[in-house]
């Protein structure tokens, strides 16, 4: 019995090793994750994370070479300032974020400012609440897209504000505290 068991395993094993071979196209959509059609316009609802009240909802736009960002997110702490980055998984359903993973940063590069280089694909100014705890977010961030290359698409992944400003240097993250809000990217229809 063990060794009809064993023969029969063997002739399965060859029979899958004389498949007919893939051909290129077929072994490049296996390597790489597929593209999502680009679209213009997307958002996200921006939802409160580790017990705070932020929230809000964004309007993301493509628009010249990356992505515009802009809307409201209410229940900060009045003139208080906050990292905001895009991060690499679209899972807000941790009660701190952290299902969020860590900043979306596909080529590898360290934190830093997103006005200089090097830093990562998701690193973006800081957010200033007013004197009623409301931040206008108003940023465009390059290099980015709504759908298209995999390398550079923001479509499902998670927009998270911090408790704590971002101080663009320390590493891996800016320093910026607690993820306090949490919205996925989602394409409008």
């Amino acid at each position: 019995m063990r060794t009809f068991l064993l023969a029969s395993l063997a002739a399965v094993g060859l029979a899958g090793c004389a498949s007919s071979p893939q051909n290129a196209a077929d072994e490049a959509d296996t390597a790489a994750p597929a593209a999502t059609a680009a679209v213009g316009n997307a958002i996200a609802n921006v939802a409160p994370a580790s017990g705070t009240l932020v929230s809000g909802r964004l309007q993301l736009m493509a628009m010249g070479q990356g992505v515009h960002i802009a809307g409201e997110l209410g229940g900060l702490a009045p003139n208080s300032t906050h990292g905001f980055h895009i991060h690499e998984k679209g899972d807000c359903g941790a009660a701190d974020a952290s299902s969020a993973g860590g900043h979306f940063n596909p080529a590898g590069a360290p934190h830093g400012n997103p006005g200089t280089p090097p830093h990562h694909a998701g690193d973006m100014d800081n957010i200033t609440a007013d004197a009623n705890g409301v931040a206008h977010v108003n940023l465009h961030v390059p290099g980015v897209s709504l759908g298209g290359d995999p390398a550079h698409d923001i479509l499902g992944r998670a927009l998270v504000v911090h408790a704590d400003p971002d101080d663009y240097a320390s590493q891996p993250s800016g320093n910026s505290g607690a993820r306090i809000a949490c919205g996925v990217i989602t394409a409008q229809q």
